[in-house]
């Protein structure tokens, strides 16, 4: 595991347990809450497993916070400046795409930044986020294919769309180039709690 690897995983392992153990919540209530296993949770709050972007997702809205709150170091600062290289990768591709979380932001509104880069032929499906969740994807360069609630909408270099996340959505490149998209996450406060 890298530094930086190490880093993530140790701080979202004491953000999860610090946000559990705060509302009084057991390993399992988490779990029934998030829709991620208990032995999953274990294996977080103990730093030993990499959470995919999915599973960060799912806990993240479970607490009502973004991801970005959970992969935040323990020190506040006022200003920030980051370079993209740093930024944690939480998708990775079989054809070398990415998602990276550039930003996020919990207070006072949650707000995720997001860059994206889909090869040719990649795809990333995505389960439904929080109620009322908002993406906006502004393509930098090739077309995508974003399917939301079962309809396909082709978005162009230097178009964007925006959508209600709250139903499940894919990201495809059926192109022969490389597709970049920045993507704004915008999540309504509150825990979500999936079983409801």
């Amino acid at each position: 595991m890298t530094d930086t690897v190490a880093a993530l995983t140790a701080a979202v392992a004491g953000h999860v347990r610090a946000m559990r153990t705060a509302r009084g919540w057991s390993l399992d209530e988490l779990a029934g809450r998030s829709g991620v296993s208990k032995g999953m949770v274990v294996q977080i709050e103990a730093a030993r497993t990499n959470p995919s972007v999915g599973t960060l997702v799912r806990i993240a809205d479970a607490f009502g916070v973004t991801v970005a709150r959970l992969l935040e170091p323990a020190e506040e600062r006022t200003v920030r400046v980051s370079a993209a290289a740093d930024a944690p990768l939480l998708w990775r591709g079989g054809q070398g795409g990415f998602g990276r979380l550039l930003r996020g932001m919990n207070d006072p509104n949650f707000v995720e930044l997001w860059e994206w880069s889909f090869a040719p032929g990649e795809r990333h499906n995505s389960a439904e986020h929080a109620p009322g969740t908002r993406e906006v994807l502004h393509v930098l360069s090739g077309e995508l294919s974003v399917t939301v609630d079962g309809g396909e909408h082709v978005v162009s270099t230097g178009q964007t769309i925006d959508f209600l996340a709250d139903r499940s959505h894919v990201y495809r490149n059926k192109g022969a180039e490389p597709v970049r998209v920045l993507m704004v996450v915008v999540v309504p406060s509150g825990e979500w709690d999936r079983r409801a």
